[in-house]
């Protein structure tokens, strides 16, 4: 009866509530923090820790602009042909420390010796036979009407063995092999498999240049040997055919004024001119840039300066190898 008595007067008694009304407020207004911005410095610059004090604009340092000292070689570019040439010596400097500490790839060398040695060998022999009938006809008939007939085999095999099979050789060689070298390596430098290959933990030097150097190296001497039969052959069928000059003649001329000397001259060059020949064409090809354009410019490049780097060397190797005057003409004639 009591608590009907309460509703009751509730509900005739708005102002009169069931429960009582708590002396605190339920929920606490909020405050409003009023930031006027700083007219005069609207950005404060950045100073150095130590000078922050109380984060206040007006106790900052601002920073010094001067510009850095400028040494003397700091906006200084090296020219390109000085840049590739320096390439070249520190490639070479590290194919040879990869074959005397016997880091080499055997698989992909005896594949880049197929390459050089057979694949080369048709055009290398058909252009030593015409280089050597060409040299025919320019002295065997003069040589035969001052009655130098037997001394005709001298000169032929003087010349080819010591001049003519070493430098023709190379030469084709730098036109077929060297120009591929140059291509195939660009190509994997503009589009970045060597840097793959690094990603894989091989080393481009390892596995890409060190094959194809030593192949050239090893290749050459053979092929210059061939060329050196071949262009002799052609040489004396040609005097034999043509000039009246016996094959007996000319061949008993050249084993009387040939040297093993000659011989050996021979293939030392043709090591060397390998070694011209792979050094700067895998340089210029791991230094392209520019796309498929730079590719073209380096093999071109490669070529051209690998030609004037066998002639020379030819030179140099020449005048180290055959000073003084010579006497195997005199043995020649017999």
């Amino acid at each position: 009866m009591a608590s009907l008595s309460l509703l009751r007067l509730s509900l005739s008694n708005p102002t009169t509530s069931l429960y009582p009304k708590p002396n605190y407020p339920l929920f606490q207004p909020r405050t409003r923090i009023a930031i006027k911005p700083n007219r005069h410095h609207l950005i404060t610059p950045l100073s150095h820790p130590d000078s922050i004090s109380n984060n206040s604009p007006t106790s900052s340092i601002p920073h010094s602009t001067s510009p850095p000292p400028s040494t003397l070689f700091s906006n200084w570019t090296p020219p390109r042909p000085l840049w590739r040439g320096l390439s070249a010596l520190v490639l070479a400097g590290q194919v040879a420390h990869r074959v005397l500490t016997g880091r080499v790839h055997r698989r992909n060398t005896l594949q880049q010796l197929e390459r050089v040695g057979p694949g080369s060998t048709g055009v290398s022999l058909l252009t030593a036979a015409f280089v050597g009938m060409a040299f025919t006809i320019q002295f065997v008939r003069e040589f035969t009407r001052l009655g130098l007939h037997r001394s005709v085999g001298g000169v032929l095999a003087l010349a080819l063995s010591r001049e003519l099979s070493p430098v023709v050789t190379a030469v084709v060689a730098a036109g077929r092999v060297g120009s591929a070298f140059a291509a195939e390596l660009g190509t994997m430098q503009v589009s970045e498999q060597t840097d793959t290959l690094r990603v894989l933990g091989t080393q481009p030097v390892d596995y890409l240049v060190t094959p194809r150097v030593l192949a050239c190296i090893l290749a050459l001497p053979v092929l210059t040997l061939l060329c050196f039969a071949v262009g002799l052959a052609s040489s004396a069928f040609l005097a034999d055919t043509v000039f009246g000059v016996s094959i007996n003649i000319i061949l008993d001329s050249a084993r009387r004024a040939l040297r093993p000397w000659d011989v050996l001259s021979s293939m030392i060059k043709s090591q060397v001119f390998g070694a011209v020949i792979s050094v700067v064409s895998c340089a210029w090809g791991v230094t392209t840039h520019g796309g498929a354009k730079g590719v073209g410019e380096s093999t071109t490049s490669a070529v051209v300066i690998s030609l004037v780097g066998i002639f020379i060397a030819d030179f140099a190797l020449s005048y180290l190898f055959f000073q003084g005057a010579g006497d195997s003409l005199k043995y020649a004639m017999g």
